[in-house]
């Protein structure tokens, strides 16, 4: 996942002499400095059980996920705001941080208290219904931090009275929620290599599970769990196998469009190569995985293949790699698989975070499923038992001249590298059955250049993926039929969304664009029922949450980097007069 090279100045790693760093240090290792106290946490604030985290899907009061539930489904079911009356809705705080960049975080809201992380690293614990400063933690970053699409966070997960946060110089850090000191911090992966963390961990049964970022500085990709007490490393499932990356050798992608791969050439350059590329095949895994609890089965989707464009390097169809998959929440032993586009040299990894929701099955039984949003544009409905792909959706954005190879001077394909449905959560509204969709259009070449592994530290893409200066760009927020696949309505934008989207049991749905505006639409019509000019791109998902029985809405108005949208500062909280 990496911007079109018209952006690529922005995108500079910032990269220093390497600096070796213990695997963890305890509490009274740790310097507080960095945590600034503003005023008390309210005694009202109290640990969060795992029965609290299991049945947050239910809960009205707080929004304890990042995705809203360990099912990921964005869906908050409150009504107070609704079709009826959210043309009423205003602001009654904004807060501002101290980092003007890019914001992708979704808060965490507990006992009337909000968590804000930034750019950065930094973490911020606010009164959710005045936005009044509790304290503010700013990470002291180590010497190394790699890079490629913004220096973001995309939130914290919470357990018990701590809070947990990846950060740019690929470290765990467990802090008190209540003071926001550090209680430990664990080295999760070398960031001299190319590693680094911006997704939003999630906590389960006293575990920490985090994936990493990478995928266009040649890493090998993982998922690891930590203990929350501790922070010792429990297990590792690597996206990329040491054996059997080349896969079936698939001729076709999920949809079952041939893409053209000149099979022989490939096992050739195999047998001539060997198979020790999996050491740097990519993989990495962007954003929080969904957990089954009744099964213990986590699910997360895995990025593109390094380097992006030039495949002649990684012969195969180099798994995991844009691939859903599957693995036991308790050992991190692989379950299944499902690849969507082997051998990707387009740059269409799987990253929108997946959803657990019961599906109609093919006979139109109701059975447990798992889907996902992809950078083709499709939504891919699953078995959640066996991965097996029961359908996919139509289009929600134009598909031209797929799959057509990467070539010297460029070759034109739709949908480009930013997708279709890029790291941008998806909704899904149980009443509805539609799952709601933010989508990119970005017309883009393909071009590939002959690129060897040039250490962890440098971009290694292969080539580059241009926009086209003379095609227009645009957004669509999509709302798709789970059962049917089809397409019930869409919302042209004047700008590519990226962010995300939230759906709530009044009936609408939530979603931010890069030119400021913040809209609220009818779920069943997709007519546009509100909007807010919010001062800087809304590129984040927005969450809901209730305090003494009043509803509030919260977004991050920060911009993007990614899509060099406008930048910000702030968050902003809404509710009815």
């Amino acid at each position: 996942m990496i911007p079109s090279p018209r952006y690529l100045a922005v995108f500079v790693p910032l990269l220093f002499a390497a600096l070796a760093s213990p695997t963890a240090r305890a509490a009274d290792e740790v310097q507080n400095t960095s945590t600034t106290t503003s005023s008390p946490m309210p005694s009202t604030f109290a640990p969060v059980s795992q029965s609290q985290l299991d049945s947050a899907a239910g809960n009205t009061s707080d929004w304890l996920h990042p995705n809203g539930s360990y099912a990921q489904t964005r869906f908050y079911p409150a009504t107070q705001i609704n079709r009826t009356n959210v043309a009423k809705l205003r602001p009654v705080f904004i807060f501002q941080t101290a980092v003007n960049e890019s914001m992708e975080t979704a808060p965490i809201v507990s006992n009337g208290v909000m968590f804000i992380t930034t750019s950065f690293n930094h973490v911020y614990a606010v009164d959710a219904v005045t936005g009044k400063e509790f304290w503010h933690y700013k990470h002291k970053m180590g010497p190394v931090t790699t890079f490629c699409c913004g220096p973001n966070n995309r939130g914290v997960a919470i357990s018990g009275d701590r809070l947990f946060m990846g950060t740019l110089d690929a470290k765990l850090v467990a802090l008190n929620a209540k003071t926001g000191n550090v209680l430990w911090e664990t080295k999760i992966a070398d960031p001299d290599e190319g590693y680094s963390e911006t997704m939003a961990p999630t906590v389960v049964d006293g575990k920490v599970l985090i994936g990493t970022n990478g995928g266009e500085y040649g890493i090998r990709g993982f998922v690891k769990a930590f203990d929350a007490n501790s922070g010792q490393l429990l297990w590792t499932f690597y996206t990329i196998p040491d054996t059997g990356q080349e896969g079936v050798w698939a001729t076709k992608d999920a949809t079952g469009r041939d893409e053209k791969r000149d099979i022989a050439a490939e096992k050739k350059q195999l047998a001539d190569k060997g198979g020790d590329f999996y050491k740097t095949l990519g993989g990495g895994v962007w954003m929080t995985p969904a957990v089954d609890r009744k099964t213990h089965t986590v699910f997360f989707v895995v990025g593109n293949p390094s380097p992006d464009l030039y495949g002649a390097i990684r012969p195969g169809d180099n798994l995991y790699t844009d691939s859903l998959v599957a693995i036991d929440l308790d050992t991190g032993k692989y379950k299944w698989h499902y690849q969507y586009v082997p051998h990707d040299v387009w740059d269409l990894d799987a990253v929108s975070p997946p959803i657990l929701i019961d599906v109609r099955d093919t006979n139109g039984t109701m059975i447990p499923g798992v889907i996902h949003g992809g950078k083709t544009g499709h939504i891919y409905v699953h078995d959640r038992a066996t991965g097996r792909l029961i359908r996919f959706s139509q289009a929600m954005i134009p598909q031209e001249n797929m799959w057509t190879l990467p070539t010297a001077e460029g070759a034109r394909m739709l949908p480009g590298a930013n997708g279709g449905v890029e790291w941008s959560p998806m909704a899904f509204d149980p009443k509805t059955r539609l799952a709601y969709a933010a989508n990119l259009h970005q017309p883009m070449t393909y071009q590939v250049t002959d690129a060897p592994y040039p250490g962890g530290s440098k971009l290694w893409l292969g080539g580059a993926f241009k926009v086209i200066p003379s095609e227009e760009q645009w957004g669509k927020l999509s709302a798709v039929n789970v059962d049917t696949g089809k397409v019930a309505w869409d919302f042209k934008t004047a700008q590519p969304l990226i962010g995300g989207v939230l759906v709530t049991g009044g009936g609408l749905v939530f979603n931010g664009e890069g030119n400021g505006l913040f809209r609220a639409f009818d779920a069943s019509t997709g007519k546009k029922l509100w909007e807010f000019q919010c001062g800087a791109g809304v590129n984040a998902p927005a969450v809901s949450y209730s305090v003494r029985g009043k509803q509030y809405v919260a977004v991050a108005a920060g911009g993007n980097t990614q899509l060099d949208f406008k930048r910000g500062n702030t968050v902003l909280v809404f509710a009815l007069p």
